[in-house]
């Protein structure tokens, strides 16, 4: 108890320097504040990419998009033409 100040034991219930720097302890709107200035500082410390880069990455990824929707999509016909040869198409099982 001796590393307790004077203001503590008269009660006095001063807030101490960790307790006025804690976030948690502030109102709403102080940090939302110090959250859109902290994703200021963040994105000036990006490196953001060329126009010409940015065309390349595009480029990249439409193509890459375009062969995954083709090769999904010849599975998924082959895969359902192979499905009705099987089990044969609905209704002509009945023997009318």
């Amino acid at each position: 108890m001796a590393s307790e100040t004077m203001a503590t034991r008269s009660g006095d219930k001063e807030p101490s320097a960790k307790d006025r720097k804690d976030p948690s302890r502030r109102n709403f709107v102080a940090r939302i504040s110090l959250f859109i200035r902290e994703v200021v500082f963040e994105l000036r410390k990006v490196i953001w990419p060329t126009r010409q880069q940015l065309v390349t990455y595009t480029t990249v990824v439409l193509v890459f998009l375009v062969i995954m929707t083709a090769i999904i999509a010849t599975l998924d016909f082959g895969l359902g033409r192979a499905v009705l040869w099987v089990f044969g198409t609905p209704g002509s099982a009945s023997g009318g």
